[in-house]
């Protein structure tokens, strides 16, 4: 955040959505009916099998078009390569994106690799939303209800792979959650009014849920015990497994949320902690939340809870709270 200050703002009568209030994903307008989605996305393996990291690394860059309630069209291909090492491997991280782009309808046109260190993939991904219809992160009204679709605890269970210390979680069972795309849920919303979203990914659930709370400028109180939680990841945070997402989150949302004096421990780190291809945090009001969550259980979501709501600020209490 520090570093984009300097770049300042962008101004343009057709840049919906660009450097200001840290949205999900550029939106520019083209005309009256379309306007497109742009984003980039890319991380080194959390996985050991690389087609399921090319799954996952495929189906967090689509996510932040999912955010903004758009439609995935075209993707390129974003490779950093260490030049010693098998190709082969990367042939099965690419193909393990392509089956995402496929999935999610949308083309591969192309990409751009280079030499590197380190291992990086993922994807820029291009897509079209209604210009009026996009979900900005800002836009939660006083009385909205917050839905998660996806258990949290992805930033714990990606680390426990890497640490190999993966007993009491099931490893096939985490993979295909992050592989899981988001584009399910954005489209059982289709129809309904949805106020806000974003997804939950690096700045974890307390980082993008206090983003919603400060554009809307109400108060978001999470409920601590409604939280879906993958299983086993509680376990983990408890036993000192967390990802480095969860120190930075703590020491830079920490200040601004009010935890309550009964919130588990591990809990309240694991919502501090990041997420890899977490699900929609969804802003809704009250009179549709019930037809939200049967269409997310009909779309197969894999979660469709009430974590939170939007209020009145009281005073100068913290914007955030975790009771």
């Amino acid at each position: 955040m520090q570093v984009l200050q300097k770049l300042g703002t962008t101004d343009h009568p057709d840049l919906l959505a660009g450097n200001r209030g840290f949205e999900d994903a550029g939106i520019f307008r083209i005309d009256s009916e379309r306007a497109l989605v742009q984003t980039v996305d890319f991380f080194p393996p959390i996985v050991d099998d690389p087609r399921w990291f090319g799954r996952i690394a495929a189906a967090n860059a689509l996510s932040d078009v999912y955010a903004m309630g758009g439609v995935a069209k075209t993707a390129m291909n974003l490779v950093g390569w260490p030049k010693d090492l098998d190709l082969d491997i990367l042939g099965e991280i690419l193909a393990g994106g392509l089956e995402k782009i496929r999935e999610a309808g949308a083309v591969l046109c192309g990409g751009h690799s280079v030499s590197d260190a380190e291992i990086k993939y993922g994807l820029s991904v291009t897509g079209l939303v209604h210009p009026q219809q996009w979900w900005a992160n800002s836009g939660a009204h006083e009385g909205d209800v917050l839905l998660l679709t996806k258990p949290l605890g992805m930033g714990p269970v990606s680390t426990a792979i890497k640490r190999l210390k993966t007993g009491v979680i099931d490893v096939e069972a985490a993979m295909v959650q992050m592989a899981t795309l988001n584009r399910a849920a954005c489209l059982a919303m289709a129809e309904l009014t949805v106020h806000g979203a974003t997804d939950v990914t690096g700045f974890g659930l307390i980082g993008h849920a206090f983003e919603m709370a400060e554009g809307s400028g109400f108060v978001l109180e999470l409920t601590a015990a409604a939280l879906p939680v993958f299983p086993g990841a509680r376990d983990l945070v408890a036993s000192g497994v967390t990802s480095g997402g969860c120190s930075r989150g703590k020491q830079w949302f920490g200040p601004r949320v009010n935890l309550g004096a009964g919130v588990d421990p591990a809990l309240a780190d694991l919502c501090f902690d990041a997420e890899t291809s977490g699900g929609l945090l969804l802003s809704v009001p009250a009179a549709v939340m019930s037809k939200a969550q049967q269409r997310l259980r009909d779309a197969g979501a894999l979660a469709h809870t009430v974590v939170g709501a939007f209020r009145a600020r009281r005073g100068d209490e913290p914007l955030l709270q975790l009771a």
